[in-house]
């Protein structure tokens, strides 16, 4: 009997060639974005939306290319020190590449670029592990926003509800989430259903680097020793 596809074993080698393959593709296509581009930005971000992100980058795509993934694999790509820099101040942008961070490259003016990433901001809702800004706490009385058969959901999400007369009814006060601390899984989806946002999408512009000029806007993660020239 022939053996089954899943029996066959995954050459580890061809694995690894795959994934340097695909490190070498990255590395080729920040070297001809920055040649391409005038300008190149670091950015941070905190709470990573994918898909609002994707509706960002599509907005700029005819001016600009991002690009998000191994920090270590965009470091070599631009050089980590002068002697193999591809060009001219380079190894600056590296330095500051770290932790959530991207490179936004870009023909647009200096201005539009800061209006555009100051501006930017997305609500959605907060996954468990996020902090809490604020304190929500439901109070005894029906919950009419909720249908009688969200009831054993409820419960299981440790509210203390019933049914009374086909209405939920909370029959005791209930914290859901304190301001500054973090999110259980229950509380997050309770947030959701009453449709409270507490997570914001943000990025934020850490350095700029163009042709004879490098700008920090704040101090990255790992900078030290870094200056504006």
């Amino acid at each position: 009997m022939p053996k089954s596809k899943r029996d066959r074993p995954v050459t580890l080698s061809k694995t690894k060639k795959k994934g340097r393959e695909h490190k070498e593709t990255i590395v080729n296509s920040i070297r001809q974005a920055a040649e391409d581009y005038s300008s190149v930005y670091v950015f941070s971000f905190e709470n990573m939306r994918n898909l609002k992100f994707k509706e960002f980058r599509d907005q700029l795509k005819s001016t600009s290319r991002f690009f998000l993934g191994s920090n270590k694999v965009m470091q070599i790509s631009l050089g980590r020190s002068d002697s193999d820099e591809i060009r001219p101040d380079l190894h600056k942008i590296s330095k500051v590449l770290h932790g959530n961070a991207g490179l936004c490259f870009t023909n647009l003016p200096k201005e539009e670029v800061e209006r555009l990433f100051s501006e930017y901001k997305e609500y959605d809702f907060a996954r468990t592990g996020s902090i809490a800004t604020e304190k929500v706490e439901l109070q005894e009385g029906p919950l009419e926003q909720f249908t009688h058969e969200m009831e054993p959901f409820l419960r299981k999400q440790g509210m203390p509800v019933r049914l009374n007369k086909g209405v939920v009814e909370l029959v005791s006060d209930f914290l859901v989430c304190d301001e500054g601390k973090p999110l259980s899984p229950e509380s997050a989806r309770i947030l959701r259903l009453l449709g409270i946002k507490m997570a914001t999408f943000r990025l934020h512009l850490i350095s700029r680097w163009s042709p004879g000029e490098f700008e920090l806007y704040g101090p990255g993660p790992d900078d030290s020793g870094v200056e504006s020239s």
